[in-house]
């Protein structure tokens, strides 16, 4: 089963841009993808609740719900947090440091929660290792999924190399693939981490020149790499059904 672990019903580009769930599994269709993590961002964590789920009602068995950690300057979100997961199935938390501080003062009870309900945080670090390492450190119990092993688009390897080493050290923390340009990099976490805790995702879906393109390159970004069988099969998906309690392996 191959399941896209990174996937955005909103993104958070200048335009805020949206994909309605029908694209996004229309993509997955003609890509081979068999289920999708969603979620939206750019928004509050109450509309990314409702998007979401409007999601997966529309395509229930293909589509995985997260929701958006955000803050309000009226509200906390952790009981939307803990409602959206108790009481709708949804399968993890998105964190992303454009849009939110990673300071133990604001994230710290997100982190908490999410260790508490035996879900997953997927952090997008933008390439601040420090406040991984804080974070996998203080929250052992929590598992971390480093969006973009560290660093979107990344061409330092000495940023990737920290991030491949903090997962090295922490059994906690796992890496997702999608926006990585160093591809070797991806085989040579495989390599020290363990497949077990490295996950494919497209970031997705992009205009670029099509979704269906976009997603189809990420994929074959994997295949290309030359990982023994039991390896890529774990990484386009099986490491993600364990995670999120979507396999009996």
């Amino acid at each position: 089963m191959i399941i896209d672990s990174h996937v955005h019903l909103k993104h958070g580009d200048a335009e805020g841009t949206e994909y309605s769930p029908e694209v996004i599994v229309r993509t997955m269709d003609l890509v081979g993808i068999d289920l999708s993590v969603v979620f939206a961002m750019s928004t509050t964590t109450e509309r990314s609740v409702e998007m979401a789920s409007e999601a997966v009602r529309k395509f229930p068995g293909r589509l995985v719900p997260y929701a958006y950690a955000l803050p309000r300057y009226d509200r906390a979100v952790l009981d939307e947090l803990r409602y959206a997961i108790e009481e709708l199935g949804f399968k993890g938390i998105k964190v992303h440091a454009g849009e939110c501080t990673l300071a133990e003062y604001v994230l710290d009870p997100v982190l908490e929660l999410a260790g508490e309900l035996g879900v997953p945080c997927l952090v997008d670090c933008l390439g601040r290792i420090e406040d991984a390492e804080r974070m996998a450190e203080g929250f052992p119990g929590t598992k971390l999924i480093i969006a973009h092993m560290g660093r979107y688009l990344c061409r330092d390897e000495e940023i990737v190399d920290r991030f491949i080493g903090l997962a090295e050290g922490c059994g906690n923390v796992y890496l997702d693939v999608s926006g990585v340009v160093l591809t070797a990099k991806i085989k040579e976490a495989v390599e020290r981490i363990g497949s077990h805790r490295v996950t494919f995702g497209t970031d997705g879906p992009h205009e670029e020149p099509d979704t269906v393109g976009f997603a189809r390159r990420e994929l074959e970004k994997v295949r290309s790499l030359g990982l023994r069988p039991e390896d890529e099969e774990a990484v386009l998906g099986g490491t993600i059904a364990r995670l999120l309690g979507l396999s009996d392996g």
